[in-house]
């Protein structure tokens, strides 16, 4: 596996990796790599001839008052884990290589990322959605594999490619969970002993609001009220959002029907987690 640092050598070897005919899927990340994130990666070598990993912390996707300063990173521990899942290359750019000067372009899809999280995160997809498009010209990848955790971040980014006529196949991993059920994430590790055992809430009110729905339950508003107190009950734990929306389009449902995602943003302590699940299994 080589590491790539430089946008120039990039685009140089995916130019020739394209010329010789081989295809190469992306993993975009901002490191610090679980099993959630080696898994995207297998699945990206079953898709294209060579993988690439970018590893890259996006500052324009954070705002003033998150965690940027301390993202958890260690870039040796990653690469170990990178090179065990076979892959070719790890883009890891610096700042100052991806915005050599401050960016006045910015990719946005307002009806979709302003919602969710685009509440409490005004302008995160915006950022994403620009780094994402950024890579997407500098690796020139037939395909790029996200993980459905941040199912907003997909559906954005879904359409950003359908929008703009982007040819990169965008693929989705199912969420990748730890043993007790809880969503694997890199934020996982700022949480405390404590804050960790309380953090499976999230799973429990999804695991719920499933159970409501298969006894007959489609009041939207019941199976929030029924969720929210499972997961208020704990000490230090602050809802963002409970939303079940059309996993299509991101819009509000009122009714609980087949197509129908449970969405959760809760703060445990100072740590910001997300989570979701389709409410109805699909017949066929």
């Amino acid at each position: 596996m080589e590491i790539i640092t430089t946008t120039k050598k990039m685009c140089d070897w995916a130019q020739a990796q394209r010329a010789s005919g081989k295809t190469v899927a992306l993993v975009p990340t901002m490191g610090y790599f679980h099993d959630g994130h080696l898994c995207l990666m297998r699945q990206a070598g079953k898709l294209a001839d060579l993988v690439v990993v970018s590893l890259f912390v996006n500052p324009i996707q954070f705002g003033p008052a998150e965690d940027l300063a301390r993202y958890p990173h260690n870039l040796e521990r990653d690469r170990v884990l990178a090179e065990g899942c076979g892959v070719a290359i790890l883009f890891a750019p610096t700042v100052a290589e991806i915005y050599p000067e401050p960016p006045l372009t910015r990719i946005t899809v307002p009806s979709l990322g302003g919602r969710l999280c685009g509440l409490s995160r005004p302008g995160h997809f915006d950022g994403v959605c620009t780094v994402v498009a950024k890579l997407f010209n500098i690796v020139w990848p037939t395909a790029a594999i996200f993980g459905s955790k941040d199912f907003q971040q997909l559906a954005v980014i879904r359409r950003m490619t359908v929008d703009l006529n982007m040819a990169v196949e965008i693929v989705a991993h199912p969420i990748v969970r730890e043993p007790d059920g809880l969503a694997m994430s890199s934020r996982n590790s700022y949480l405390s002993s404590s804050e960790r055992v309380t953090a499976t809430c999230l799973y429990r009110a999804l695991g719920r609001a499933r159970e409501l729905v298969a006894v007959g339950e489609t009041e939207v508003a019941r199976v929030l009220a029924e969720i929210e107190k499972i997961i208020s009950v704990h000490d230090g734990v602050c809802i963002d959002y409970t939303a079940i929306v059309d996993a299509a389009n991101l819009e509000p449902q009122l009714q609980v029907g087949v197509d129908s995602l449970l969405a959760l943003a809760v703060r445990v302590g100072g740590t910001r987690l997300i989570d979701n699940a389709m409410l109805m299994e699909k017949s066929g």
